[in-house]
């Protein structure tokens, strides 16, 4: 018996093999600082936590309807138009298993064999094997840290040929932070202006997680709604990982595919995790700006803690929470008997020799990069980029 070949062509997740990697540290007594992870390390608000159990309480804990509740989808269309200036009616949402259920829908609801759909690089690791899994064909297209890993018009309009089914664009960005401007992507739109067939997939779940003090949406320029899936969702912005909740807004054709496919494979998303949502969306927003504040004060700390360390190249994030900085000087050095050839050996190095888990830039597109997330304590912080440092003088040509 064997698997299928679909399966074994998907390369596993390797943001979660290396908070596996630090578990079994963990689980072993050692001292591991876990920068390998999205996730934020604050509580889930006490009034969201409450609205769960109001929900149990009151019994809503039968099937929910695929699409989502009436009531969280109104939500949600409230939130999109007084947020983002996008107008949509109920039936052009649908609620999902998080984010990236509404991601990879979108992706197996158009995608056809040998399309082409492109990926900016760093690209977050599941956008090219959601692409693999619907038969298509990923796309990378390479950025930089000298252009603040950040697509340009002349690079899409390069990448696009008459395969070209979808692009996906994030911001804020995962892995890299980038946060694309409301001119960068007017500039960007200008361009799939001219290729009415190219579908847009927006991942905006970092939306809230902002330090230009704006967020913008490419749904927003003329024609572009109609051929855009926005996609966010409660995970990031309300500390809300587990209860897994997404959600995406596009034409009604789309949404009707997505829950197509969404009603044979896991049906409604859980219901007491939707009223969850509805009231993260519905109740005052305070607490969201609070924690970006902290997320803001850990990005400064760790861009100025990382720019002291000898070899490493960093720019400064604009959004999200991590730290993508180029790691390249460190290859063809050694540590004993052990050669650092790639950003992944170098990852595995850190997590051996300092205790530190942080995620190579292979899996991301960027293989002379590194990823460190900086959703954890400011103690964490500093102890951590201590570490690296130590770690990295031990290394030698």
């Amino acid at each position: 018996m064997q698997l299928s070949e679909r399966i074994k062509s998907l390369q596993p997740s390797a943001t979660l093999l290396m908070a596996q990697k630090s578990a079994e540290l963990k689980a072993k007594g050692i001292d591991v600082i876990n920068l390998s992870l999205g996730e934020p390390d604050f509580p889930t608000p006490q009034h969201i936590k409450n609205a769960a159990k109001q929900a149990i309480d009151n019994n809503i804990t039968t099937y929910s309807p695929v699409a989502g509740y009436a009531s969280l989808k109104q939500a949600i269309v409230s939130k999109l138009q007084s947020e983002n200036g996008l107008t949509y009616a109920a039936e052009q949402i649908s609620v999902s298993n998080g984010a990236k259920q509404a991601i990879c829908n979108a992706i197996l609801s158009v995608v056809n064999p040998d399309d082409e759909v492109i990926i900016p690089a760093p690209y977050w690791v599941s956008y090219p094997q959601m692409v693999l899994l619907a038969g298509g064909v990923p796309v990378s297209v390479k950025t930089t840290i000298q252009q603040d890993f950040k697509l340009t018009p002349s690079q899409l309009a390069d990448a696009i040929n008459s395969r070209t089914k979808a692009i996906i664009l994030c911001s804020p960005s995962n892995p890299t932070g980038a946060v694309y401007s409301r001119e960068e992507l007017g500039a960007l739109a200008d361009v799939l202006k001219k290729h009415p067939d190219v579908f847009v997939i927006s991942d905006e779940i970092y939306e809230h997680i902002n330090y230009t003090g704006s967020h913008a949406s490419i749904a927003i320029f003329d024609g572009m709604k109609e051929r855009t899936a926005v996609v966010n969702g409660v995970s990031k912005a309300y500390a809300m990982t587990g209860w897994r909740i997404g959600f995406l807004a596009g034409p009604t054709w789309l949404v009707a595919g997505c829950n197509k496919l969404q009603g044979q494979y896991t049906s409604g998303a859980s219901s007491i995790s939707q009223m969850a949502a509805l009231e993260a969306f519905s109740a005052s927003q305070d607490c969201v700006e609070e924690m970006r504040k902290h997320f803001e004060r850990r990005r400064d700390l760790i861009v100025s803690l990382a720019s002291k360390i000898e070899g490493l190249q960093v720019n400064i994030p604009q959004g999200a929470f991590y730290l993508f900085p180029q790691c390249s000087s460190f290859f063809g050095t050694r540590y004993g008997d052990k050669v650092i050839a790639s950003s992944s050996d170098l990852a595995l190095y850190l997590l051996e020799e300092a205790h530190v888990a942080t995620v190579g830039g292979d899996a991301f597109g960027s293989p002379e990069c590194l990823r460190l997330s900086y959703a954890t304590s400011d103690e964490n912080i500093v102890e951590a980029m201590a570490r690296i440092e130590k770690a990295l003088k031990k290394l030698s040509k």
